[in-house]
């Protein structure tokens, strides 16, 4: 039984002129360290809670010392049994995920087998991928056709975006023209044979919801993400019931039930789980399979790292129904992708899955070393923490 020995939270940080968004300037990893010396890597998400998720991941680990890092379900349960608000906890699914990643990682490399082949084999040999933060800085409409076209000509097939820039809760009727123009824009610019995906980051209420989708209709976007408010099921059911758009949603969806209520609901079309916040690996993999007993396909949703990248995609390369997967791939500055050492590109909107033992990938540690802090200094002020650089009006 290789015992954990320890469980330690990551904090890694470098600055750069060119970082798509607030948050990509951080990251957060789990290295999960066995007592026979054995090493996996996790990551989760990097927010304005980067400092409260180190604080609970060293929580997790005194928690997780001494077990055995391959019962993935026990240990789950454990943390549950041991973290009272854990099912309702972002900050709680998501420290454990990083660990429940990382103890994927220890276990497939002890058997010499990639993560997909131990989660049911390889459906796909490769994963269709849609490009995120390629849009960095774009406010006018042609701005975001001068993008877009860069972003097809890196061979992405598929583009999300939000064209909605400080607008929140409510929008007026120059804010919605706004948003159509630089959809239309968009449209124009890849022509029909390239998705387009709108990002909604659930900020409207659902009358402007509702008023968005009628006039982003006619550009044929393959769905919204989030175009309500989250908490708001209501809305949602108004929304479903007023519009054609498509919808997708997931990433703030952190258990099973919350889960399961939404699909018998019939509120969703793509199911964007995302696996370093609902619970790794093993939890995702539940996700996925509740959502194909409602035939709804997988999104699943990464705005992280190149470790949750590796991670997501094993998952994309073994579930049934899978459609597309959300990446930041090119948009990332460059020493994340210099974090590991297997480069993922992009060829005509496809990723190749890694077929290495474990997550597929391997980490370097001396970058890692480079760019560790002890604690994150995060301010917020005037921008959204959560929008794409340079894509928001502050002076509203």
């Amino acid at each position: 039984m290789p015992e954990v020995s320890e469980v330690e939270p990551i904090i890694l940080y470098n600055p750069r002129p060119d970082d798509p968004a607030p948050w990509a300037s951080y990251m957060v990893l789990v290295k999960v360290v066995t007592k026979d010396g054995r090493v996996g890597w996790g990551e989760t998400l990097s927010s304005i809670r980067v400092n409260a998720l180190v604080q609970l991941i060293k929580v997790l680990s005194s928690i997780m010392k001494g077990n055995d890092v391959f019962n993935l379900e026990g240990n789950r349960l454990e943390w549950y049994r041991q973290d009272f608000n854990m099912p309702i906890s972002l900050e709680s699914t998501a420290a454990y995920s990083a660990f429940d990643i990382a103890s994927w990682d220890i276990l497939g490399r002890e058997l010499g087998a990639p993560i997909h082949v131990l989660l049911g084999g390889l459906t796909r040999g490769r994963v269709k991928v849609y490009a995120n933060g390629w849009y960095g800085g774009a406010k006018k409409p042609e701005d975001f056709a001068e993008k877009a076209r860069e972003a097809v000509g890196r061979g992405y097939m598929a583009l999300k975006f939000d064209p909605f820039g400080q607008y929140f809760d409510t929008i007026d009727a120059v804010g919605i023209r706004e948003a159509a123009e630089r959809v239309r824009a968009v449209r124009e610019a890849v022509g029909d044979n390239v998705d387009i995906l709108i990002e909604a980051h659930g900020r409207f209420n659902a009358e402007s919801a509702i008023r968005v989708a009628w006039a982003l209709e006619p550009y044929n976007p393959l769905f919204i993400e989030e175009p309500t408010h989250p908490e708001d099921i209501e809305g949602l059911m108004r929304f479903r019931s007023s519009t054609r758009i498509r919808v997708a949603l997931g990433e703030r969806i952190i258990n099973k039930g919350y889960l399961l209520q939404y699909l018998k609901l019939g509120l969703l079309d793509y199911l964007q789980t995302d696996i370093g916040r609902f619970g790794g690996l093993t939890e995702a993999r539940k996700a996925a399979s509740i959502a194909e007993a409602f035939s709804v396909p997988m999104a699943f949703h990464n705005a992280n790292g190149p470790i949750l990248h590796a991670a997501t995609i094993q998952l994309d390369a073994s579930i049934p129904n899978f459609a597309i997967q959300e990446s930041f791939y090119d948009y990332w500055p460059q020493w994340k992708r210099n974090i590991i050492s297997d480069p993922m590109p992009v060829e005509d909107g496809y990723v190749k899955v890694p077929t290495k033992p474990g997550l597929g990938v391997d980490v370097n540690e001396k970058l890692i070393e480079e760019y560790k802090i002890n604690e994150a200094e995060i301010t917020v002020k005037g921008t959204l923490s959560w929008a794409v650089k340079g894509t928001v009006n502050d002076s509203k």
